[in-house]
């Protein structure tokens, strides 16, 4: 007769198989597209330079307004950011909020809030449609404030969104918002909003199948201001968090996908977990019948 496996033995194998199940998958080269009505060309181009595991491809929503299924027939994850304001801003809510709707991630960066249906008068906003029922915040009711914003890392959280970030500031092309309820707010600037609250530096929110993360700065910075002069710090760390987690539809690594960090199963990880369950009763089984 055979030496049987004591139970112990079994269970712990059993338990690090499954604990191994509930791990997430990891980001992966993610297909970015990158929404803009100036410099989304320029932008793409400098994120491929510096942040290279992933994709970037342009597209210039002032020409025509993408449709959803080529939006999620092509990418994993989608950018919508504005250089002054423009009249397909709506449109272009409507169809990123129909593929956030859809599972896939929205990023957003400035200026994205001086079109949003909230922001002054005196910009001209013709706001984000749909967008703006799932986006984390509103504006603090005057938007980007063109005034210096320094990362306040005493208030980071430790996320996905914030590894590896130590240091970020923004000569003027930063801040201006205000997080709505709901709204996971990871890193706050430490300069207060035009509200005298906190403002929020990096957020994501998750409604339903969208989840929608904002990185408080202007993509496009490399392109319209001067490094380590406009901006400096953890820039490119940054965003590559925020494409990271947003490739895993805001899934982090220890399986969390929403504020309360309730741990998931992976669809693998179920299947692995049933099949290790079915092995193991068919193995004491067989052990009753040996012994």
């Amino acid at each position: 007769m055979k030496p049987c496996l004591p139970r112990a033995s079994l269970a712990r194998a059993l338990l690090v198989l499954v604990a191994a199940a509930f791990v997430a998958p990891q980001a992966f080269a993610a297909r970015i597209a990158i929404l803009s009505n100036k410099y989304a060309t320029e932008t793409a181009a400098d994120f491929t330079a510096k942040i290279p595991s992933h994709s970037y491809a342009a597209i210039d929503t002032s020409v025509a307004i993408p449709t959803l299924n080529s939006l999620t027939s092509g990418y994993d994850a989608i950018l919508v950011f504005e250089d002054s304001t423009y009249g397909n801003a709506t449109a272009v809510g409507n169809v990123a909020a129909a593929f956030a709707n859809a599972g896939r991630a929205v990023l957003i960066g400035a200026f994205y809030d001086q079109d949003r249906s909230d922001a002054p008068a005196s910009v001209s906003p013709h706001g984000w449609g749909a967008l703006e029922q799932i986006d984390p915040n509103t504006t603090d009711g005057t938007g980007t404030p063109y005034a210096p914003r320094t990362l306040n890392t005493a208030t980071m959280v430790s996320h996905p969104l914030t590894a590896g970030v130590t240091s970020l500031t923004s000569a003027k092309f930063a801040g201006g918002n205000q997080a709505k309820p709901g709204t996971t707010v990871v890193a706050y600037w430490n300069e207060p909003n035009a509200l005298g609250q906190p403002d929020p530096a990096i957020a994501f929110r998750m409604t339903g199948a969208a989840c929608v993360i904002e990185v408080a700065m202007a993509p496009d910075y490399p392109i319209v201001g001067v490094a380590g002069t406009d901006f400096s710090g953890d820039f490119y760390p940054a965003w590559k968090n925020a494409f990271d987690f947003g490739a895993s539809r805001c899934v982090s690594a220890s399986g969390d996908s929403d504020p309360a960090n309730i741990p998931t199963l992976s669809a693998w990880g179920l299947a692995l977990t049933i099949v290790l369950i079915g092995a193991g009763a068919a193995f004491q089984r067989r052990r009753r019948v040996r012994h």
